[in-house]
C-alpha cells in the first residue's frame, strides 16, 4: 500500500547543455538521478534530427527522467507532486510519464501525480541542488541509451 507523499524537483534545466541536470524526490524516502552534460547534448541533437519540436523534446525528456527516477519507488508513493518546470506542458509530461510507468508494469493512477510550484525550502529542492553541486552522490547516472529508449 503506497504511503509516501513526495515532492520532485529539478536542478539544472535539461535544455542547458553546458551543465548537468539532477532530478530528485524527497519526503520520507528520497532519490536523485543525474544526467551528464554530454548525455543531454547528444540526446537533444539526436531527437532534433528526427524533426521533433524543441518543446516536445524537452517535455518528453523530462518525463523520461521522471520515469527513471520514480520507477523503482512508485509502488510506495501515494502522491507525487512535481515542480512545474515546463509551463504549459504539465499534461503532456504527465501523460508520457503515466504511459512509461504503465508500460513498465507499474500500476499507477493519474490521481497519484500532480504538479505545483515547489519552493526552495523543499527537501527535494535541497537534495537536487546538493547533488548537482557534488555534495551528495546521485543514486544513478542516466545514460544516453536509457533516455533514447524511452523518450
Amino acid at each position: 500500500m503506497p504511503i509516501h507523499q513526495v515532492e520532485v524537483d529539478q536542478s539544472g534545466k535539461i535544455e542547458d547543455t553546458r551543465n548537468a541536470t539532477v532530478v530528485a524526490f524527497s519526503d520520507g524516502i528520497h532519490g536523485a538521478v543525474l544526467i551528464p552534460t554530454r548525455v543531454k547534448r547528444e540526446c537533444i541533437a539526436i531527437l532534433r534530427a528526427t524533426g521533433k519540436a524543441r518543446p516536445t523534446i524537452l517535455a518528453h525528456l523530462f518525463a523520461t527522467v521522471l520515469y527513471l527516477l520514480l520507477r523503482d519507488h512508485v509502488q510506495d508513493m501515494a502522491l507525487v507532486v512535481i515542480d512545474v518546470e515546463y509551463v504549459g506542458h504539465n499534461r503532456e509530461i504527465k501523460q508520457h510519464l503515466l504511459n512509461l510507468l504503465r508500460r513498465g508494469g507499474h500500476p499507477v493512477s493519474a490521481d497519484q501525480i500532480s504538479f505545483r510550484h515547489i519552493g526552495k525550502k523543499s527537501p527535494a529542492h535541497r537534495l537536487a541542488i546538493e547533488t548537482l553541486r557534488g555534495k551528495r552522490a546521485p543514486d544513478r547516472r542516466v545514460t544516453l541509451e536509457e533516455l533514447l529508449a524511452e523518450a
